[in-house]
């Protein structure tokens, strides 16, 4: 157990698999209460089945974070399973790199609408309970592509990545001293996110990510960041393989 993640009430979008999923279960067996949520509902059971052998909490819900209202309602569901929420970990994220002159304008959109969008309805949820109850932490999901620009390929991703990083930052300094933010900005992890990009750019893609850290890697950083005393906010961890030089 943890001191400062026992107990605590941690949503985790994007929580079928990878990232999501291994931090899930770190946290879970640190004692926190956590609630997965994803579309695939199947592969959230598996997670959540995985923790109760465990013997920790955990819980599923269904959720595109692309639908405003579906993301209120599971963050309403979650405070009304276990009483409240006090971190949420917005995760759900997807990456096709492709050159821009392919001018494909619906993986443009798809990241947008996940990467950033799905973002903005997460904190939209959670953060009036957060300041309601005078306590709470969103950690985002940046990556090392919101630092530099993974270009040629990955110019709308990055793009996507650097909005998130700044909304970070632009929310510690509107939150006031109650509520922390935390940008995580990951290089290579071995997760689904490397299948994500398909056409000519996926084998690159593929061999790019053959020097992938385990994700385990990162959800130590998350844990990091939320077993913090509540007066220390940790506002950006970059993490990558010692291998890469992106």
């Amino acid at each position: 157990m943890n001191e400062g993640i026992e107990n605590k009430v941690i949503l985790i979008t994007g929580g079928s698999t990878g990232l999501g999923a291994e931090t899930a279960r770190l946290l879970a067996g640190r004692g926190a209460k956590v609630a997965v949520a994803a579309r695939r509902k199947d592969r959230l059971d598996d997670v959540v089945a995985e923790i109760a052998a465990a013997g920790g909490t955990a819980k599923a819900y269904a959720l595109d974070v692309t639908a405003k209202d579906q993301v209120e309602a599971v963050v309403a569901s979650v405070v009304a399973d276990f009483g409240r929420l006090d971190v949420l970990i917005n995760n759900a994220g997807l990456m096709p790199i492709r050159p821009m002159s392919e001018v494909n304008t619906d993986e443009w959109d798809q990241m947008i609408d996940v990467n950033l969008k799905g973002v903005l309805y997460g904190i939209a949820a959670a953060l009036p309970r957060f300041l309601a109850q005078e306590s709470g932490h969103i950690i985002n999901l940046s990556s090392v592509a919101g630092i530099k620009v993974f270009a040629p390929g990955g110019t709308v991703y990055s793009g996507t990545k650097f909005a998130v990083s700044a909304i970070s930052e632009g929310l510690r300094h509107e939150v006031g001293e109650k509520v922390r933010v935390t940008s995580i900005e990951p290089g290579a992890v071995e997760s689904d996110l490397k299948f994500t990009t398909s056409g000519a750019a996926a084998e690159t893609v593929l061999d790019f990510y053959k020097q992938a850290i385990p994700a385990a890697s990162v959800a130590r950083a998350i844990a990091f960041a939320v077993e913090q005393p509540d007066d220390v906010d940790v506002n950006a961890i970059v993490i990558r393989p010692t291998a890469q030089q992106f």
